[in-house]
């Protein structure tokens, strides 16, 4: 079984749901270090790939030299710089916007809209849900604030977002904020839906070896 590094702490919340899921499924040893969610942040609104990659590059040589083998991010909005950190990265990573469009492509939807943070959703997950047509909705603004009040471990932003989603002309809702997880699953999710952070974890075990 291969040893799992991740980069946790963009929000904290998704990466205590990552290593609770992650230890059910018997994923193995693990190293986890917390990023600076300001600096991944402050990279994001500037546009600036090259260095939030060459930051992550080098928590994962962190990693790297603590025994793991594999690398992943437990947040969607610094994947925008995915293209650049896999040139740099010491060790694969397992790329959650790869693992989110091919269960959206086996699943047959072929119009999604997406929930997350205002930077994932107008740049439709950063042009790379490849074969999907991906709707930006008029609520934007609406759905980045109930998204981050996810992330700052609120849970009212659930009502907003339920609104919205019965709302839009499209396929499926793709969760496409970890810290989602949190406040939808199937007893409570009453619309189609692809949970990113759950695709991302399965993906994570098949890839480490773990039990399922």
């Amino acid at each position: 079984m291969r040893n799992l590094g991740l980069i946790g702490g963009l929000g904290p919340g998704a990466t205590i749901h990552y290593y609770r899921e992650l230890v059910k499924a018997q994923a193995g040893e693990m190293l986890i270090v917390h990023a600076d969610m300001d600096r991944v942040l402050g990279d994001v609104q500037r546009g600036d790939r090259h260095g939030l990659a060459e930051y992550f590059a080098r928590l994962i040589d962190r990693l790297a030299r603590g025994g793991a083998e594999v690398a992943a991010i437990s947040a969607i909005t610094p994947h925008f710089c995915i293209r650049e950190l896999e040139k740099i990265a010491a060790i694969p990573l397992v790329n959650i916007i790869e693992e989110v469009g091919k269960e959206i492509r086996s699943l047959g939807y072929r119009r999604v809209a997406l929930f997350g943070t205002r930077f994932v959703v107008e740049s439709r997950m950063f042009g790379m849900l490849d074969g999907v047509e991906v709707l930006v909705p008029d609520q934007v603004d609406a759905i980045h604030e109930a998204y981050m009040q996810t992330v700052e471990g609120g849970t009212q932003g659930r009502l907003t977002l339920t609104r919205i989603a019965q709302e839009l002309p499209v396929d499926a809702i793709v969760l496409a904020g970890t810290d989602l997880s949190l406040i939808f699953d199937e007893t409570n999710t009453d619309f189609p839906q692809v949970d990113c952070a759950r695709v991302h974890i399965q993906a994570l075990v098949r890839t480490l070896g773990g039990t399922h």
